[in-house]
């Protein structure tokens, strides 16, 4: 009989994940720092973190439901208040998911707003008096109040879904949304005396956003230290609650406990959502390479970012700053719309990039991708909308300049890099901006280079008009310099490499240094020639 442990991956049900048997990560600790302080929650956090679980958990707290959290932190912090008051009280639970439509037209958002209020309406015997959502929803927690004598509790998932679903696609549409939900919101602080706890999840912050500006009594847990592990996996919990699962991911991949370990906080770790707090590893990864036994690409496979892609190229953005080179304050942290002129909030709050530290003195956050699934599976995506590789051709195509220059073809890998800029398309801008378009040049270099840095050691350092990048094998090292613009010989290249000293780190290891110098053909649009240094 197999003594594998259940992964909940998927499981989004508090009760289910108790009453089956699977693993949980006890997070209850939050919950009771929660329920007897402020009313209105708030918590921002990327897909697939938890935060559905984290809402049914708060259902079966508030429905008294007791025998779901014996053993758990919450059942000895509970049994300590019995002198104080009732504990286990069980609370009339309104729970709202937007999850599972598509908000296509006004009337789906309406439709699941209805829906829900009816099936309310009938579990506590309350007659229909209104026609509007949110004139329903008021007259419920009204009535609810007055049969029952309790407060109620209100519970709402992924807010913000109809909004993600139309914002990029139908401007007008996205405005009724915002005014039909600032009407439902809004209900929540005017049913105050009514209510006894409200907690609202979503991916965007919801600072911006015109549909919550009348609630100031909104308590935003996103950025606060105190709350930064109530969702996903802490170092910590990690060691102490799978160690049989990583013990069976060593034994299968031929590694030891500790390089486990260290290769699952390289792929999955790294979510920072706090100034001060603890980095969390992504569960639904982490859930899933325990599952298969097998280091592959989880979350991001659960979705492609193409229209953040569309849109850092829209904006010239230089993309070699996504990899811990992101400067924003809290401010810009929780900015809502994501458009052409600013794309990065969005990536930030989707979980593409995550807080890397804070700098009290500038008050300014520095953002980064948080580990190597995020890094290469977003480099990944970026190398079609920058190169004429194709989508279904990035790995091969990476893999095939690994190998051309670790059995050290140069020529061979100068002349597929030449071929790749040679292509790299150009818009009615970037024929008129030549800086615009030495940074295209740029971007398809740093690409080839960050993502090669899968298989072996690259740097890549960009400034104007040239990029200069390294390769280091066990025995080896190629150090590259890209002249990008007319202004420059491949000799001058490699002269440069010369003058700076670029080779010097290297003088003591007993590795053979290669340099690349090579020049541009602003006519042709592509690498005019190199020189290779031995």
């Amino acid at each position: 009989m197999s003594t594998k442990r259940k992964m909940p991956i998927g499981v989004q049900s508090f009760e289910d994940l108790r009453l089956k048997d699977f693993i949980y990560i006890d997070k209850t600790e939050f919950i009771w720092k929660l329920i007897d302080g402020s009313k209105v929650h708030f918590l921002s956090r990327p897909r697939r973190f938890g935060k559905s679980l984290l809402l049914s958990t708060l259902k079966a707290y508030f429905l008294g439901q007791k025998e779901l959290f014996k053993g758990l932190a919450i059942e000895k912090l509970e049994e300590c208040e019995k002198d104080k008051r009732e504990i286990w009280q069980k609370y009339p639970v309104l729970y709202l998911d937007f999850n599972p439509k598509n908000y296509a037209d006004t009337k789906a958002l309406n439709d699941i707003l209805n829906a829900h209020l009816s099936e309310w309406e009938d579990e506590f015997k309350i007659e229909k008096t209104e026609e509007s959502p949110d004139g329903r929803f008021r007259n419920l927690l009204k009535q609810i109040y007055e049969k029952t004598g309790k407060q109620a509790v209100i519970l709402i998932d992924e807010y913000d879904k109809p909004l993600l679903q139309t914002m990029w696609k139908d401007e007008a549409l996205n405005e009724t949304y915002r005014t039909i939900l600032k009407g439902f919101f809004g209900v929540i602080k005017s049913a105050d005396q009514y209510l006894r706890f409200a907690f609202l999840t979503g991916v965007t912050k919801f600072s911006k956003v015109s549909i919550f500006s009348d609630l100031n009594n909104l308590r935003d847990l996103s950025l606060l230290s105190d709350y930064s592990a109530i969702c996903g996996i802490s170092q910590e919990e990690l060691e102490k609650d799978f160690q049989p699962e990583i013990k069976n991911l060593a034994e299968k991949n031929d590694l030891t406990y500790e390089e486990t370990l260290a290769k699952l906080k390289q792929r999955y770790d790294g979510y920072l959502f706090a100034r001060k707090g603890s980095a969390m590893y992504n569960p639904f990864s982490l859930l899933n390479v325990f599952a298969s036994g097998e280091f592959s690409s989880y979350w991001f496979a659960t979705g492609t970012p193409t229209f953040l892609v569309e849109y850092l190229k829209k904006a010239y953005y230089n993309i070699p700053d996504l990899d811990g080179n992101v400067k924003m304050n809290e401010a810009g942290l929780e900015t809502y719309r994501a458009d052409a002129i600013n794309p990065l909030p969005i990536l930030f709050q989707s979980g593409y990039l995550t807080i890397k530290d804070y700098n009290d003195f500038s008050r300014l956050f520095r953002l980064g991708f948080p580990n190597d699934e995020v890094r290469y599976g977003f480099l990944d995506n970026l190398l079609p909308a920058y190169t004429p590789i194709r989508t279904d051709k990035t790995g091969l195509s990476i893999w095939e300049f690994y190998e051309q220059i670790e059995a050290g073809d140069v020529d061979g890998f100068m002349e597929k890099l030449k071929g790749i800029i040679s292509g790299i398309p150009y818009d009615s801008l970037t024929e008129k901006d030549l800086a615009l378009r030495e940074q295209n040049y740029q971007t398809a270099v740093y690409l080839v280079f960050a993502l090669m840095n899968q298989f072996v050691h690259t740097e890549v350092r960009c400034a104007t008009g040239r990029a200069d990048c390294v390769v280091e094998f066990s025995d080896k090292v190629y150090i590259f310099e890209f002249k990008l613009t007319s202004n420059g010989t491949a000799e001058d290249a490699i002269n440069q490499i010369k003058e700076k000293g670029y080779a010097d780190k290297y003088s003591g290891s007993g590795k053979k240094v290669i340099a690349i110098g090579s020049s541009f053909d602003e006519e042709k649009r592509t690498i005019k020639d190199w020189l290779i240094d031995k």
